[in-house]
């Protein structure tokens, strides 16, 4: 009753900081194409803790006997939308750092929007075909054929390979922050990003292995039960925390009256802020009268670098 129950706490904190991100990209900021995948990728996000909190009130309330077959199609499906979105993310962000110049000139207009529609088309046929064949949506759920076994290992697979998209570009952005004769400025896009990456490869991986690896591993013992538990626990900690880093991440150096909004916006800007300060200074420098001559101008600069 107390995981369940933390469960639940969890996933509600999940739902009311996805359901805002989903309101304020959705309503009342301009997306761009890094805010269509952060709005898709909440979406995914709520949806799957929305099937979350049902599935913890049956266990609590020992009725998930009622509609179990339903509920574990919907929650492999919200996975997989979730960790295609954070791939994709992942990937146009380690895209446009290493080819810059085909990113700003040569990337189709409505990519976002063509890859956020075929992640969430592939995952919804591959869940529809593991629910068929596996007797998820229909039949008895302990009945499992041939095609149940390629499909489990089909998902897994896709699991893994973006997975390790998600390393590999991971990996990519640190070589080129620190390694690189020309570093990358850290932003804090790239920190949302890389938090969220990090929080699913401790949270969110180990239940999906469970889940796509072990699905036709029964056992009663009560080890296996608390096991359940914690992995259940960690994929509704996963699906909640991007809310939660987004703000974090924007209100780093909060100033007194920023809104929810400006929050999530500087959370996702991708310019380097010593950049933006210095050329605002130098700005603010030129357009001051009489700052290129005489002692006068001496009290002026100094104004201007305030």
């Amino acid at each position: 009753m107390i995981l369940a129950f933390l469960d639940i706490i969890i996933a509600l904190v999940g739902l009311a900081g996805n359901a805002t991100v989903l309101w304020l990209l959705g309503c009342r900021m301009r997306r761009k194409s890094f805010s269509i995948y952060i709005l898709n990728l909440a979406a995914a996000d709520f949806l799957f803790l929305f099937t979350h909190i049902i599935r913890s009130l049956l266990k609590v309330t020992y009725s998930l006997h009622c509609i179990p077959r339903i509920s574990l199609f919907f929650t492999a499906f919200f996975y997989l939308v979730s960790l295609g979105m954070l791939s994709a993310i992942s990937t146009e962000r380690c895209g446009s750092v290493l080819w810059p110049i085909w990113f700003h000139h040569h990337r189709p207009k409505h990519l976002s929007t063509v890859v956020c529609a075929l992640l969430w088309g592939f995952s919804l046929l591959l869940s529809i075909l593991e629910g068929h064949h596996c007797s998820i949506l229909f039949g008895n759920l302990g009945n499992f054929s041939d095609w149940c076994k390629i499909l489990n290992f089909t998902i897994a697979s896709w699991t893994i390979f973006l997975c390790m998209i998600l390393a590999g570009c991971s990996l990519a952005l640190l070589t080129k922050m620190f390694y690189s004769p020309r570093r990358m400025p850290l932003t804090r896009l790239y920190v949302s990003i890389m938090l969220s990456v990090l929080v699913f490869l401790l949270c969110g991986l180990p239940p999906g292995m469970v889940r796509f690896f072990g699905f036709q591993i029964q056992k009663n013992s009560m080890s296996t039960h608390y096991l359940t538990w914690a992995l259940f626990i960690m994929s509704g900690i996963n699906s909640s925390i991007n809310p939660i880093i987004y703000f974090f991440v924007g209100s780093f150096r909060w100033q007194q009256g920023q809104s929810f909004k400006l929050v999530l916006q500087k959370a996702l800007d991708d310019t380097a802020e010593v950049g933006r300060s210095g050329e605002r200074s130098l700005q603010e420098t030129k357009e001051i009268p009489g700052s290129r001559s005489g002692s006068n101008s001496l009290p002026t600069r100094v104004h201007a670098e305030k």
